[in-house]
C-alpha cells in the first residue's frame, strides 16, 4: 500500500499540474479500486490530499503571477458554503444516480470546452472582446482585468456553490468545473485558469474535509500523507509539461481526461 499510495498520489498530482483539476476526479477511483478503501473514506482522503497538493501548486503559480486572487476568492467563498450541502446530499441520493449525473455533467463540459478550443479567435491588439453570443459572460477591460458586474458576480457565485456541492458529494476539488467556467464565462486564459483553480480547490477542500469529519467519517492520516507526497512530486512534473503545451492543446488534453473518467464511471455503473 505504501508504494501504491505514492504512485496514485503522483498520478493525481500530475493531472492537477497539467489541468488544475483533472487529478481530483481520478483520486476516488484510485483509492477505491486501487487501494480497496471504502468509498466514503476515499472521499475524505481525496479532499484532504487534493487540497494539500493544490495549495502547494497554487503558491508556486502565485509567485509566477498566474493566479487571479479576486476571482479565485469569489469562487472559493461560494464553494466553501456548498461543500457541507454536498455532504448532506450524498447521504440522501443513491450513489449510482449521483455518479451517472456526475458523468453526464463531465461530458457536457468536455464538449463545450472542446468546441471553444477548436475555434480560436485572434483579435488585433487593443481590440475589445466582441459581445458574441458564445463569448464569455464576464468581460475584461483593456488591461485584461475582470469587470465584475452584478450579472458576472452572480454567475461566478453560482458556479462556485456548484463546485462546493460537487466537492462534498464526490470528494473532488471541483477543478473540472472551475477551469472550464473560468475560461468560458470569465474569458480567462487556460494557464491562469489552472493557477486560479488550484487556489479555489485548496480553500474549498478545507470546508469539504471539515464537513466529512463533522459527519463522523474517518480519514486515514497515513494514506493521506503518502498521497500528498506523491501528489506534490507529480504536481511539479505536470506543471513543467504543461508549460510546453499551447493553451488550446492543454485545453483539449483536459477534455480527454474528463471524457476518460466519465466513460469509466458510466462503465462501472452499467456493469454493476
Amino acid at each position: 500500500m505504501f508504494w501504491l499510495s505514492l504512485i496514485f498520489g503522483a498520478v493525481v498530482g500530475l493531472s492537477l499540474g497539467l489541468t488544475g483539476g483533472g487529478g481530483a476526479i481520478f483520486a476516488v477511483p484510485l483509492l477505491v479500486y486501487g487501494l480497496n478503501l471504502p468509498p466514503r473514506e476515499a472521499v475524505g482522503i481525496s479532499l484532504a490530499a487534493v487540497g494539500a497538493t493544490s495549495l502547494v501548486g497554487f503558491l508556486h503559480r502565485w509567485k509566477l503571477g498566474e493566479v487571479e486572487i479576486r476571482t479565485g476568492l469569489l469562487f472559493a467563498a461560494a464553494g466553501m458554503i456548498g461543500a457541507p450541502v454536498g455532504t448532506w446530499i450524498a447521504s440522501l441520493i443513491p450513489e449510482a444516480v449521483l455518479l451517472m449525473l456526475f458523468a453526464g455533467l463531465m461530458v457536457i463540459v468536455a464538449i463545450r470546452l472542446w468546441q471553444q478550443a477548436s475555434r480560436p479567435v485572434v483579435l488585433p491588439a487593443n481590440c475589445p472582446v466582441p459581445e458574441a453570443q458564445d463569448g464569455p459572460t464576464c468581460q475584461r477591460d483593456s488591461r485584461g482585468m475582470l469587470i465584475l458586474t452584478s450579472r458576472c458576480a452572480v454567475l461566478l457565485l453560482f458556479v462556485g456553490v456548484l463546485t462546493g456541492v460537487l466537492s462534498g458529494v464526490f470528494g473532488v476539488g471541483g477543478g473540472f468545473v472551475i477551469v472550464p467556467a473560468l475560461v468560458l464565462f470569465s474569458g480567462m486564459s487556460i494557464h491562469r485558469a489552472v493557477g486560479t483553480s488550484l487556489m479555489v480547490i485548496a480553500l474549498v477542500s478545507v470546508s469539504g474535509v471539515s464537513s466529512q469529519v463533522w459527519a463522523g467519517r474517518t480519514i486515514s492520516p497515513t494514506v493521506t500523507i503518502l498521497f500528498v507526497l506523491g501528489g506534490i512530486a507529480g504536481l511539479f512534473l505536470g506543471q513543467q509539461i504543461g508549460r510546453q503545451l499551447s493553451g488550446p492543446a492543454l485545453q483539449k488534453l483536459f477534455v480527454v481526461a474528463i471524457l476518460a473518467v466519465a466513460a469509466f464511471v458510466i462503465f462501472r455503473n452499467l456493469s454493476a
